[in-house]
C-alpha cells in the first residue's frame, strides 16, 4: 500500500497548520496580487503540497484521501485561495501514473514541481508528425485555471480527432495534455469577488505542437489502475477537496464570532455581543450542524479508501462520498453566511476574515463537482433509476 505511515501523515498537517499565522497576515497581499506569490508557491511545494495524492515510486508522497483533506481545511482556516491552490496543484499530478516515463522523468527533475491543469474536456489534439517526431496539434480553451501563472507544467482535458475534426474512438483514449507556460496564453480574466488569490484564469492552446509524450490517458487504463488512489472513486478525490475547504473556512468564522463578540458591544446596547442569548443560539446551532457534516464527510472518506485497498468503489460508496461532500459544503455556506449576518457591520471589512470567507465560499461552491446535479444523480441512484452513474 503506497502509503506514508500515519506518524508522517501527522506531520504534514502540522506543517500546513505552522503557515496559518502567516497566510493570515498576507491573505490582503494573496487577494489584491489575484494570484499566489511565486514565494508562497514555492514554499508549499518545498512541504511537498502538490504531490500528495501521487505514490511515492512515481514522485509523490502517497498520503490518503483524509489526509489530503485535512490538509485542505487547515490551510483553509487562514486563507482559502492558498488550499484552493493546493487542492488543485495536488489533483493535477494525479495522472501523473499514466504519463509515459520520459515525460514522467521530464516533469520530475524539480522533485516538488509546481502544476496546475484543469479536467474538463475542453480541448482537441490532432496527430502531426515533426522533423520525424511523433506530436499532436493541440487547440483548446481552458476556464478555472487555478495556479496557473505560478505553474511549472499546466494541463488540460482534451479529446482526440482526425484530420477532418471527427473524434477518434479509441479503446485507451488520449484525455490530457501538458504545456509548459510559455507554451500557451494566460489570459487576464481572473476578476472575481471570492478566491481572489487563486489565479484561477482561463488559458488557451492555439494550434500548438507537443511531442506525444506530452500526452496521457486514463490511469484507469494502465497498469497502475489497482493501485489504492486510483481505486479511489476519481470524482470524489477531485470533490472531497472543496468539501475540506469550505469546512475551513466555517470553522475560522465561527472561532472568529466567539472571539470578537466578546469585545464588541453593538450600537445602542450596554453589553458585549457575547451576552446575547439569540447568538448563543446560533453558535451552538451552526456549530453542532458543521460538526455532524464533518463527520459524515471523514468517516465517508476513511470508508472508501479502506475500500480502495480492496478493489473499486461499489456505486453505493461513490454516492455516499459524493453527497457527504456536497452537503458539508452546503453545510458551510449556511454557516459562514450566518456568522455574516450575527457579526453585523464588522463582518464587511476588510480586516474581518469573515467577509473573505463569505466571498470565497460562494465562489468555491460554484465549482460542477459540488453542484445540485450531484444530489439530483445520486437520487436517482437511490430509486434505481440509474445503474452506472458515471457521474459519481
Amino acid at each position: 500500500m503506497n502509503t506514508l505511515n500515519r506518524s508522517n501523515e501527522t506531520e504534514l498537517i502540522a506543517a500546513a497548520s505552522a503557515l496559518q499565522e502567516m497566510l493570515g497576515r498576507r491573505r490582503q497581499e494573496i487577494d489584491d496580487a489575484r494570484q499566489l506569490p511565486q514565494d508562497l508557491a514555492n514554499q508549499l511545494a518545498g512541504l511537498g503540497f502538490y504531490r500528495l495524492v501521487v505514490p511515492e515510486d512515481l514522485g509523490g508522497l502517497g498520503v490518503s484521501p483524509e489526509t489530503f483533506c485535512r490538509i485542505c481545511e487547515v490551510l483553509a482556516e487562514a486563507n482559502g485561495s492558498t488550499a484552493w491552490c493546493v487542492f488543485i496543484g495536488a489533483t493535477s499530478q494525479y495522472l501523473f501514473g499514466a504519463l509515459p516515463q520520459t515525460q514522467l522523468n521530464e516533469m520530475l527533475k524539480e522533485p516538488n514541481v509546481v502544476t496546475s491543469g484543469v479536467f474538463a474536456d475542453s480541448g482537441t489534439v490532432c496527430f502531426e508528425s515533426r522533423d520525424g517526431a511523433p506530436g499532436y496539434r493541440v487547440h483548446g480553451h481552458w476556464r478555472w485555471g487555478s495556479g496557473c501563472r505560478n505553474a511549472a507544467w499546466i494541463s488540460g482535458g482534451v479529446h482526440e480527432v482526425n484530420a477532418t475534426g471527427e473524434r477518434m474512438i479509441r479503446d485507451a483514449p488520449l484525455t490530457r495534455v501538458f504545456f509548459k507556460p510559455e507554451e500557451i496564453e494566460i489570459k487576464d480574466n481572473w476578476h472575481v469577488s471570492g478566491l481572489r488569490g487563486s489565479g484561477s484564469s482561463d488559458y488557451v492552446a492555439d494550434n500548438v505542437w507537443v511531442p506525444a509524450a506530452r500526452l496521457s490517458g486514463n490511469v484507469e487504463d494502465t497498469p497502475h489502475a489497482t493501485r489504492p488512489i486510483y481505486q479511489f472513486p476519481k470524482f470524489a478525490l477531485l470533490g472531497c477537496p472543496i468539501g475540506a475547504i469550505c469546512l475551513g473556512m466555517a470553522t475560522a468564522c465561527l472561532q472568529e464570532v466567539i472571539k470578537v463578540s466578546k469585545q464588541k458591544t453593538p450600537q445602542g446596547s450596554r453589553r458585549p455581543l457575547s451576552l446575547r442569548p439569540s447568538l448563543h443560539i446560533e453558535l451552538a446551532e451552526s456549530e453542532t450542524a458543521l460538526s455532524a457534516a464533518k463527520s459524515l464527510f471523514y468517516q465517508r472518506l476513511a470508508q472508501g479508501w479502506e475500500q480502495a485497498q480492496l478493489g473499486p468503489a461499489s456505486l453505493t460508496d461513490r454516492r455516499g462520498l459524493r453527497t457527504a461532500t456536497v452537503h458539508l459544503v452546503n453545510t458551510s455556506i449556511k454557516v459562514i453566511d450566518k456568522m455574516y449576518s450575527v457579526m453585523g457591520g464588522t463582518s464587511v471589512y476588510e480586516s474581518s476574515c469573515l467577509q473573505q470567507h463569505f466571498r470565497d465560499v460562494h465562489v468555491a461552491s460554484q465549482h460542477m463537482m459540488v453542484g445540485e446535479p450531484v444530489m439530483e444523480l445520486a437520487g436517482r441512484v437511490m430509486l434505481d433509476l440509474d445503474e452506472e452513474a458515471l457521474g459519481l
